[in-house]
């Protein structure tokens, strides 16, 4: 398996991945968190490609698995504000939203996680408190929880993660 930035032909793939996503986490107790709006919209993820900080995961010339990249100072405005805890590490950081895999290929996760922390040492992701899946693929790879933070998609709070290289 590989990482490439997203085109626009892989939208319809993508789009079904999500799809996929949102039928496996309601089916495993998380239904609240991409179900009740249809997240992510197809516009949302047109503007990621369109932006650069949308990418795929190859398996044998399928696009198995997306997720959004990105990096820089700041760059989450929802991660300026924390409860219940604090972040590990200021400065520049990276961040993964929109993570997801169609369910044929093991570690896509994994896969993704490791690819987005090699390329800045310094990660941030958040999850719904009901995303157990999530929450243990991170600690799995290294991430520690940090606090609550709030997105603008919804009112649910999310559990937010950090990975950096002094932990």
């Amino acid at each position: 398996m590989y990482i490439r930035k997203a085109a626009e032909g892989d939208l319809p793939r993508m789009m079904e991945i999500y799809a996929a996503a949102r039928r496996f986490m309601a089916a495993h107790g998380n239904p609240n968190q991409w179900g009740p709006t249809n997240w992510p919209p197809e516009e949302r993820i047109r503007a990621d490609i369109a932006e650069g900080s949308s990418y795929v995961c190859v398996r044998q010339n399928r696009v198995v698995g997306a997720f959004y990249f990105r990096q820089g100072e700041e760059i989450e405005p929802t991660y300026q504000r924390i409860e219940n805890g604090a972040w590990k590490e200021a400065g520049p950081y990276g961040v993964i939203h929109r993570l997801a895999g169609d369910g044929s290929a093991k570690g896509i996760g994994t896969l993704c996680l490791t690819w987005a922390y090699q390329q800045c040492g310094h990660l941030r992701i958040d999850t719904h408190p009901d995303n157990h899946v999530m929450q243990n693929l991170l600690r799995k790879n290294g991430f520690v929880p940090c606090g609550t933070v709030y997105v603008v998609e919804d009112t649910y709070p999310r559990l937010a993660f950090e990975k950096v290289s002094s932990q």
